[in-house]
């Protein structure tokens, strides 16, 4: 049995390395992946773009300004003469904000009144809004703290009875890299299992090569094995990949085992390995093959929190998400890389991973034994 199996696998591995759009899909398109998610799919907003309305134009209003420069998340791209100019700049995309301070504004901070300025956001992005928001008021809050410093001679240390000092877990410096590698992980592994794992096996169909195949001795599990061996192999090589690159390219920390990461992403691998078998015993075409397992992949993108908080999703969808394998794979993912946890804190993914596993894999294979015969 296992010299037959091998043999088969040998007979993919050859199609696959003579494959060149194969070979492609498999080493090449998750380092792109990679680096667009990592670069592109980020919400770190620095420097952005910002406009000034300065109607004041006193060493007060510059000092304000300067503040804001000053900062990591507002670059001053321009100074505008009035508030339509202003409208005109973030209307057509040139700049995200638009520090406003009016006539005054010197006056009120040497008299020691409070003084006012405005800051128009663009929020036709609520994430950068959101980001663009916080940035402008914590930065106005560090300048009010500075002004009451100078104007009594004291430190603001000694003016507060309550001081707050954040402290960020896993991902001190928030970048968004850190959270959409390791999920990028998961995606691979169902994308690239799943989809090549149908596409082979239809493609036997498709040659009429299967049939010759099921007049030999083998039989199905030999035939189902030895065609997603290669597979699997190929899955754990980018996992590898992603992550080396992840670590020395992006500075991604791996604060888990490695070893713990790979054997439960092998549990996962039942699932996508089932879903793919399932689809080759649907599909007729390779065409038909790819359009089922993106039906499926999709939803999992959304719906298992590789975008957006679970937390932020309705209801019902939350609900929905627990029928989504990859949900427990980035819990894990996540957890191991970023976190350091081990399979105590993990034990309910592993677990929901192990029966989704069985039940997938277990449905396929008797799905696909009854289409061969």
């Amino acid at each position: 049995m296992v010299r037959r199996t091998l043999t088969i696998a040998r007979k993919e591995l050859l199609h696959i390395v003579r494959d060149r759009r194969t070979l492609l899909v498999m080493f090449v398109i998750p380092v792109v992946q990679l680096f667009l998610m990592g670069y592109a799919a980020t919400t770190d907003i620095r420097r952005g773009r910002t406009v000034v309305l300065d109607c004041d134009r006193t060493p007060q209003s510059r000092e304000l300004v300067e503040a804001y420069r000053a900062s990591d998340y507002f670059g001053i791209v321009a100074f505008v003469e009035s508030e339509e100019e202003l409208g005109h700049w973030i209307d057509r995309g040139w700049a995200r904000a638009g520090l406003v301070i009016p006539d005054g504004f010197g006056a009120d901070v040497a008299a020691g009144r409070i003084a006012s300025v405005a800051f128009v956001i663009d929020g036709s992005d609520p994430n950068v809004a959101n980001v663009v928001l916080a940035a402008s008021q914590q930065v106005g809050m560090a300048q009010s703290v500075r002004l009451i410093e100078r104007r009594l001679g004291i430190s603001a240390e000694r003016m507060t009875a309550l001081e707050v000092r954040p402290r960020v877990w896993y991902n001190p410096e928030m970048k968004s890299a850190n959270f959409m590698i390791p999920g990028l992980i998961g995606m691979i592994l169902f994308l690239l299992t799943a989809m090549l794992t149908a596409l082979a096996i239809v493609r036997e169909r498709e040659r009429g090569t299967i049939e010759q195949l099921m007049v030999t001795p083998i039989r199905p599990i030999e035939l189902v094995v030895g065609k997603v061996l290669p597979y699997v192999a190929v899955a754990f090589f980018d996992v590898l990949e992603v992550l080396a690159i992840g670590v020395f390219w992006f500075g991604v920390p791996i604060h888990g085992s490695v070893g713990l990461l790979l054997a439960l992403a092998t549990i996962f691998l039942m699932t996508t390995l089932g879903i793919g078998i399932f689809v080759s015993s649907v599909a007729n075409t390779q065409q038909e093959a790819m359009l089922l397992v993106w039906l499926m992949v999709l939803p999992s993108i959304f719906l298992a929190g590789f975008f957006f908080p679970l937390e932020a999703m309705p209801r019902a969808l939350q609900w929905l998400s627990y029928a989504i394998p990859l949900r427990y794979m980035l819990i894990i993912l996540r957890g191991i890389i970023l976190k350091g946890v081990g399979l105590e804190v993990l034990a309910e993914q592993v677990i929901a991973l192990v029966i989704f596993g069985v039940v997938i894999m277990a449905f396929a294979a008797t799905r696909f034994r009854k289409r061969l015969e």
